[in-house]
């Protein structure tokens, strides 16, 4: 009956609410999500502050979501992955509408991975994201709605160099020592006896 309430309230305008932010891994991960109710009394409410709380941690759990349903997902995201699903050796043989009906299942798949609302909730992993949404719908009884949300990663999309190991060491190994230095050989000393190069001595007498 509660989440029959929850549909009924789905069509309903929510303009009010709150975008909540969290941190997680020590600065490392942050999240913030907009997530709407029909009034500012609800925004207020401890329970939909709670909602909003655990809506964040779930989005930073999720690395893959990008998403807030299936509804949002480009056409030509969707058309090329089916493309790609009907081309698979594995159907091959197959009727075209039994192709269709595989292709579609796991279609299906693939794109709710994609999405929030599908996610198992991180604290209750019996339920969905969706169905924790509609609980608190009911509790609540105003229509509740995730607008939008941005996830962070620090230094995501940064080109970073890697160092690898292995390339190193054997860099290291297949380099040549240094030659040792050679010591300079001393020059021979010259004798007192003879005479300066180059020159002819000369007698002052005729």
């Amino acid at each position: 009956k509660g989440l029959a309430s929850a549909g009924k309230k789905a069509g309903r305008v929510a303009a009010e609410g709150l975008v909540g932010s969290y941190i997680h891994f020590g600065g490392q991960i942050g999240v913030l999500v907009e997530v709407n109710c029909e009034t500012d009394f609800v925004a207020r409410n401890e329970e939909f502050k709670g909602l909003v709380q655990d809506i964040a941690k779930q989005i930073a759990a999720c690395p893959n979501v990008i998403y807030v349903q299936t509804s949002e997902i480009p056409q030509d995201f969707v058309d090329r992955e089916k493309a790609i699903a009907m081309g698979s050796d594995t159907l091959k043989g197959k009727p075209e509408n039994i192709k269709e009906q595989i292709v579609q299942g796991k279609l299906d798949k693939t794109l709710k991975e994609l999405c929030l609302l599908y996610q198992p909730y991180i604290k209750d992993q019996s339920i969905t994201v969706e169905e924790l949404i509609k609980q608190s719908i009911s509790k609540l009884g105003e229509n509740i709605q995730v607008r939008r949300f941005s996830r962070f990663v620090l230094g995501e999309g940064i080109d970073k160099p890697v160092a690898n190991l292995a390339e190193e060491v054997a860099a290291t190994a297949a380099a040549k020592p240094p030659e040792p230095a050679k010591a300079e050989t001393p020059a021979p000393k010259e004798s007192g006896k003879s005479g300066k190069s180059g020159k002819s001595s000369k007698s002052g007498k005729k």
